[in-house]
């Protein structure tokens, strides 16, 4: 490996494009060697101005190019199974913007193929594990001064949806970071879903279910409470409350700058993930070229992904059903049984 880990980065849309922008401007250690994407003119102009970067079509194309030492998918979620299984095929490292694959099936399929490699490639973009928030609550509740944790209370709104956004991509989609944060948070596995359907928000697009109450049941007696929202019209908005034995601890109100002028406090509201997690993408990435470069993964495993997966699914049949939903999950491989559920390394110095 060369001085600079070589990345491909598979999929020049709205995270791609960003990603490219990242490695180039804010993460050290890296450059991009390479980017596929089946529009070609855009990803020409993701990577406008950059020397040295081939430019495909597809993604094994960009794979096979000189130089590439790492993968960073950012394409579709349909195409991530082929993408993964090729990279592991070459014994790329890679990190996976989430989900890591459409379904739990699929998902199960990269887990087996990284098992019988007998070394973790991959790394889910579970980026929420590196915001500094984020971290400092799993640092408390790991240190049991609050007690045991019986209540996570999770708030998560956007501006609006995408047109092509359906009422279970709320949880397949939007939910999968909760779903994620609350394993990591508590080290517990989550076995059963409920949804609860209010009344659709008069601006959600006609026959969307927005908002929704997904509730978890986990393996240690937690329950989590997660308020999808995502035509709220306001901002996007992420919280989390962890309700303990003997106290608890909030995150997400302080986040945002508050402006007070002229007799009122305005408060600013981020419109976009990219803009509220900014430095929680450029810790993940940073932390995920550092041990590349070293030829180790430590960040969210593929079982990670799976789990997410195995959850999501849970949750949509509890959606169409109106029906408590257990969660089906297969035995976890002894890759992926070191540490509890979720296991990450500490936040990487700026």
């Amino acid at each position: 490996m060369g001085e600079l880990l070589g990345v491909a980065v598979l999929g020049t849309g709205h995270m791609g494009a960003d990603h490219v922008h990242r490695i180039g401007t804010t993460v050290g250690g890296a450059r991009v060697v390479a980017v596929a994407d089946p529009d070609v003119a855009r990803a020409e102009a993701a990577v406008a101005g950059r020397a040295g970067v081939s430019v495909h079509r597809d993604a094994a194309a960009a794979l096979a190019a000189p130089g590439v030492d790492a993968v960073l998918v950012a394409s579709p979620e349909g195409a991530h199974e082929e993408a993964l299984l090729a990279a592991c095929a070459r014994g790329l490292p890679v990190l996976c913007e989430k989900p890591l694959t459409p379904d739990s099936t699929s998902a199960l399929r990269i887990v087996e193929a990284e098992a019988r490699l007998g070394r973790r490639l991959i790394q889910v973009g579970f980026m929420r594990r590196y915001d500094t928030e984020y971290a400092d609550l799993k640092s408390l509740l790991d240190s049991g001064r609050l007690g045991r944790p019986l209540l996570l209370h999770c708030r998560h709104r956007n501006v609006s949806s995408p047109p092509h956004f359906t009422s279970s991509m709320l949880i397949s989609s939007s939910v999968s970071h909760e779903i994620d944060a609350a394993r990591w948070l508590l080290g517990q596995e989550i076995t059963a879903v409920t949804v609860v359907r209010p009344t659709p928000s008069a601006d959600a697009p006609r026959g969307l279910l927005d908002p929704q109450l997904v509730i978890f049941e986990t393996s240690g007696g937690a329950v989590v409470d997660v308020e999808i929202f995502v035509n709220s019209g306001c901002g996007y908005e992420v919280r989390c409350e962890a309700v303990c034995e003997r106290g608890s601890a909030a995150l997400g109100d302080a986040h945002t700058m508050v402006v007070r002028e002229s007799g009122r406090a305005q408060e600013e509201v981020a419109q976009d993930y990219l803009v509220r997690f900014a430095d929680a993408y450029d810790r993940e990435v940073r932390a995920w070229v550092a041990a590349a470069r070293e030829g180790r993964v430590t960040g969210p495993s593929a079982w990670d992904g799976y789990a997410a997966a195995a959850v999501a699914e849970a949750g949509v049949a509890a959606l169409r059903t109106g029906v408590r939903t257990a969660v089906d999950m297969s035995e976890r491989p002894a890759l992926y049984a070191a540490g509890v559920p979720g296991a990450a390394p500490a936040l990487p110095s700026r």
